[in-house]
């Protein structure tokens, strides 16, 4: 399996514990950049990565920037797609099982690079469990549709004693 990992100029180090980290499991790691200290453009690199993964050039992801946020944000916007900020493992798991996340976003300023493995490893390990949340998945009209449908059920649930959204 191939890991596309892109980082901005605060996360250079740590991409390279992760990169060294991720090889050690067995993976194949495509290195996207930056390799330099000096100030970047974490879009750059978040786009990057989302276009190997949507391309199947890469089979998953790795953004590393300051927070995780903005790298997250340029990979999501690549069509197909799904980039999750994760700042502790059990997320990263759950962002795997229920809502199949192909890239991962962590922040260099925020996580230490024990809890950057620990959170790398329990979302490579999880797997999808299919099924559960359909909507997260949708791509067409048909499935947008399904999913106003769904929303409009949960609405109309008695007693479920919170205002809900009235538009989607």
């Amino acid at each position: 399996m191939k890991i596309a990992i892109g980082n901005d100029h605060t996360a250079v180090e740590l991409k390279n514990i992760i990169k060294e980290f991720v090889e050690s499991k067995g993976y194949e790691v495509i290195d996207m950049g930056t390799n330099s200290s000096e100030s970047c453009d974490y879009p750059v690199y978040g786009e990057k990565v989302g276009r190997a993964v949507a391309s199947g050039e890469a089979d998953l992801g790795i953004t590393i920037c300051g927070t995780g946020v903005g790298i997250s944000l340029a990979a999501n916007k690549v069509k197909g797609v799904r980039a999750c900020v994760c700042s502790e493992p059990y997320t990263a798991r759950l962002s795997r099982m229920h809502n199949n996340t192909n890239v991962l976003a962590f922040g260099a300023r925020v996580v230490g690079s024990e809890m950057a493995k620990m959170i790398t490893e329990e979302w490579l390990d999880a797997k999808f469990e299919g099924g559960r949340h359909p909507w997260t998945s949708r791509t067409g009209k048909k499935e947008d549709a399904q999913y106003r449908e769904h929303r409009k059920a949960v609405r109309k649930r008695p007693g479920n004693g919170r205002k809900q959204p009235r538009n989607l």
